[in-house]
């Protein structure tokens, strides 16, 4: 397959700034640290199979990504962005500001929000969602009342859980894997308590009260390299980590996944969504790059490629969940293809 639609705005930025666009002879690509390995993945082998510039690909976080994606088109701003969730109506809206309209949304796979832990820690972990919010949240119920969180160690929560101090690091809020764990993790574990599901709360009031994690010191923002996470927790087997399972999964002989509801993260659980904290993954491209930006075509044919997105594939090598047959194939049709996306409302 090739791809035959050129849009009016890559029309455009041919013929204004293609002496300028053919000057940056290497792709750029921002966005999510989830999606960050898996796109370095294809960089490298497309540049191993082509002999092409390898694409500079850089770990902005998800919202730091479609920030600098959306702010415009033409050599000086990036060619695709990763996210480890969908666009937001806000972010389609500073796209559309800037002449950024014509855009493929893929969904390249599934990934598994992990709780890891070092394997030096001998405790069977297994957190219900709930356990996990009390954890964290910033504000929590206590004897009725709702207040700012006072857990400072586990066996304070469920007497069963060791008595050690809750040290969880994660990602800041610029970072989709952020988004997700609030949404996914946060607000549902905020529900569970009796508290919540036996109150009179809306959606609203959830979303403005069991979004917030903590800032008091139990929960520590580690930035957008999870590679930091990963050596914090070989330093200190008490400490917990919230990342993609791909970072779990490369790292298995120093880390374990804590079970929750008492399912493991594995790509099984992740798959047919048994695990609860699971998501898609996406990257987004600039269609007005195509033909202009040398090799970007040819890269996101690349990243497209059965060998690529099939199971078995480099991709599922490196942790990531693959589509079903039916859905990867119509997702390589409509990427290869430059289908737009419809706006976000």
């Amino acid at each position: 397959m090739s791809y035959t639609k050129l849009s009016v705005s890559a029309l455009a930025l041919a013929a204004m700034s293609a002496t300028t666009a053919a000057a940056r002879d290497q792709i750029s690509i921002v966005g999510s640290s989830t999606v960050f390995p898996y796109t370095q993945a294809v960089a490298e082998q497309f540049s191993n199979n082509t002999g092409a510039p390898s694409p500079i690909v850089e770990s902005t976080g998800t919202g730091g990504g479609m920030q600098i994606f959306c702010e415009g088109i033409g050599e000086s701003h990036p060619d695709l962005t990763g996210a480890s969730r969908a666009m937001k109506a806000s972010e389609w809206a500073k796209c559309e500001e800037n002449g950024v309209t014509d855009i493929t949304e893929a969904m390249i796979g599934y990934d598994g929000l992990s709780i890891g832990v070092s394997r030096d820690n001998d405790f069977a972990w297994d957190l219900s969602l709930e356990e996990i919010y009390l954890a964290l949240g910033a504000e929590v119920p206590v004897d009725g009342e709702w207040v700012d969180n006072p857990y400072t160690k586990w066996s304070e929560i469920n007497a069963d859980l060791p008595e050690t101090e809750i040290l969880v690091l994660g990602p800041p809020p610029t970072s989709g894997t952020r988004d997700a764990f609030v949404e996914l993790a946060m607000r549902e574990g905020c529900k569970e308590t009796d508290y919540v599901a036996n109150g009179d709360f809306d959606k609203k009031w959830v979303k403005e009260n069991c979004s917030r994690m903590r800032t008091d010191g139990p929960f520590i923002e580690a930035g957008e390299n999870d590679n930091l996470i990963v050596q914090r927790l070989e330093a200190d087997p008490n400490a917990m980590g919230i990342f993609g399972y791909s970072f779990l999964y490369e790292n298995l002989d120093k880390l374990k996944g804590v079970n929750i509801n008492g399912v493991e993260p594995t790509a099984d659980t992740i798959g047919d969504f048994s695990y609860p904290i699971s998501r898609p993954l996406f990257f987004y491209v600039k269609n007005a790059h195509r033909g202009v930006i040398p090799n970007f075509q040819e890269f996101v044919e690349e990243y497209m490629s059965e060998d690529a997105m099939a199971p078995g594939g480099y991709l599922e090598e490196r942790g990531m969940v693959t589509l079903p047959d039916d859905l990867r194939a119509k997702t390589q049709d409509d990427v290869i293809n430059g289908a737009s996306m419809e706006p976000k409302s």
